[in-house]
């Protein structure tokens, strides 16, 4: 039994985080798993890995063979390193850790504290509402304002809309279950007007009409282009 050591896909779309496990080849890309041994988190700054050195010592000395992310995350972690021999990679930048609530409390109610006591203000205030004197020339009058020009009614479409040419709306984007461009299959399972692309949610894999695998795949949702797909996770 070939046994590899990959990433398995968490998470939401455009939000995934990976589990490192240890699983046999021919098992599909979210099957069952031997063991977990860390997990890896791409969308934190910076990145959080946790490997559980030991068992990835284990999993590599019996003859795992990493895939190509999971070997670029050991070099990393140094873990690689320590099963070849080879010199320790410099360390990872560590994200700070988060300040105690108390504590920001505190702080923020020393620089309340020491803020100037209301009575200054109040003089300031006070000095403000004093009489001019009868030297100082007195304030103008405001200028009357122009008048506003008169609102388009609720029934009357505006400027905007009314030189916009009919059809823009068939034209966007269409924001579907799997993301933009995307639909669900209809009733008898075709594709809607202008989906071409077949995807299968429980592989996570999309056919284009030049593959060879179209006319064998299941088409639970469908996308507009190859591009799509890829945004929503398939590959």
């Amino acid at each position: 039994m070939a046994v590899k050591i990959r990433l398995k896909r968490m998470g939401k779309i455009r939000a995934p985080f990976y589990r490192i496990v240890v699983a046999d080849s021919r098992t599909k890309r979210d099957g069952r798993v031997i063991e977990e041994i860390g997990t890896y988190n791409p969308k934190a700054d910076p990145s959080v890995i946790h490997v559980n050195s030991e068992r990835a010592q284990y999993w590599l000395g019996v003859g795992a063979q990493p895939s190509e992310p999971v070997a670029a995350i050991l070099k990393l972690t140094g873990d690689w390193q320590l099963y070849k021999g080879e010199p320790a990679p410099p360390p990872l930048l560590v994200a700070e850790p988060k300040r105690d609530k108390s504590e920001i409390f505190n702080e923020a109610l020393k620089e309340a504290q020491s803020e100037p006591k209301s009575e200054a203000v109040t003089k300031r205030r006070a000095r403000k509402a004093e009489a001019p004197k009868a030297d100082e020339p007195k304030a103008e009058a405001p200028k009357a304002e122009a008048p506003k020009a008169a609102e388009p009614k609720a029934d009357e479409p505006k400027a905007d809309e009314a030189d916009q040419p009919r059809g823009v709306a068939d034209t966007a984007v269409a924001e579907g279950p799997h993301g933009p461009d995307s639909a669900a299959a209809l009733e008898d399972g075709s594709a809607p007007k202008g989906f071409e692309i077949k995807g299968n949610a429980d592989s996570m894999k999309f056919h284009a009409p030049s593959s060879p695998w179209y006319d064998r795949t299941v088409a639970e949702v469908w996308f507009r282009t190859a591009a799509a797909a890829e945004m929503a996770g398939f590959v």
